[in-house]
C-alpha cells in the first residue's frame, strides 16, 4: 500500500513523477518557485515511504500515477524515468493528462542506449544502487551520510533494476500516440545520448516541443530548482494554451 501522496499549494495542479534512485522529496527545492500552484508529489513503488511497495514495471507505476489524479485532470511532469511514467500515463489516459513534461527520459530500449547490453540479472541491487548514487552525489558525500541513510538508499536498488530490466526489452509506450501538448527537455551539461533520446522522442511526437536548459545537468531539479520549475511552468502553459 502507497502513502498518500504530498500536496501543497492551490491553484492549477501538476503532479511531479520522480526517477530512478529519487523521491518525492527530491523536489523540495523546486516548491518554493511554485507556490502559485496545487503541486503533487509522491514517493514511488520501491522507494523512499513506499518501500514496503516493492518494485514494480512501467505499467504499474503508470496504473499508480493515474491513481494519484484520482479522476482530476492535471499536468503531469516527470523526472528521468518518472518523465517515461507521465508519457505513458498521457498515452493511457488522455482525459486526466492535460499536458506533460519529461526532462531526460531514458531509452534504455535503444540499440544505442550505453550500457543496455550489460545485463542486469547478476547484479546485487544494493550494490547498483550504491553505485549510481556514487555517480550522482560522488564518493565523499556518499560515504559522509549515516550509515542507516546508506542502508535505506540501498534498500531502493530492486526498485532500480526492476526498471531498467523492464524497459530494456520493449519501448515503454509509442510516442505518436501521446496526442496532448508535450515539452521535453534535456540539459546543456549532459552526455550526447540523453539529448538525443529527447529529440528522437519528440520528434515522433504529433504535438511536442523540445527545451535546453542550458547550464544544467541531469539532476537539475536538485542543482538548479528555478530552472526545473520553469520548465514545469511551461509544461502547465502548454495545457492551457497548446
Amino acid at each position: 500500500m502507497m502513502p498518500e501522496p504530498s500536496t501543497t499549494g492551490s491553484g492549477p495542479r501538476v503532479v511531479l513523477v520522480h526517477g530512478a534512485m529519487d523521491r518525492a522529496s527530491g523536489f523540495a527545492r523546486c516548491l518554493r518557485h511554485l507556490r502559485d500552484l496545487e503541486v503533487v508529489r509522491y514517493d514511488r513503488r520501491g522507494y523512499g515511504r513506499s518501500l514496503a511497495a516493492g518494485p514494480a514495471p512501467l505499467d504499474g507505476h503508470v496504473g499508480d500515477l493515474l491513481a494519484v489524479l484520482d479522476g482530476r485532470p492535471a499536468t503531469v511532469v516527470g523526472h528521468s524515468f518518472g518523465g517515461l511514467i507521465a508519457l505513458a500515463a498521457a498515452v493511457r489516459c488522455p482525459r486526466l493528462v492535460a499536458s506533460v513534461g519529461a526532462y531526460e527520459p531514458p531509452v534504455p530500449w535503444a540499440p544505442w542506449w550505453p550500457g543496455r547490453r550489460g545485463g542486469t540479472s547478476d547484479v546485487d541491487p544494493g550494490d547498483a544502487a550504491e553505485r549510481f548514487l556514487r555517480r550522482a552525489i560522488g564518493d565523499r558525500a556518499w560515504e559522509r551520510l549515516p550509515a542507516g541513510v546508506r542502508a535505506a538508499r540501498r534498500a531502493e536498488g530492486p526498485a532500480m533494476l526492476a526498471e531498467l530490466r523492464d524497459l530494456v526489452a520493449a519501448p515503454a509506450f509509442d510516442p505518436a500516440a501521446v496526442r496532448q501538448p508535450a515539452l521535453l527537455g534535456h540539459g546543456g551539461d549532459v552526455d550526447g545520448h540523453h539529448a538525443r533520446a529527447v529529440v528522437e522522442l519528440a520528434g515522433a511526437m504529433p504535438n511536442a516541443a523540445v527545451t535546453v536548459l542550458e547550464g544544467a545537468d541531469h539532476g537539475v531539479h536538485l542543482s538548479e530548482p528555478a530552472a526545473f520549475a520553469a520548465f514545469v511552468r511551461r509544461a502547465l502553459d502548454l495545457g492551457y494554451h497548446g
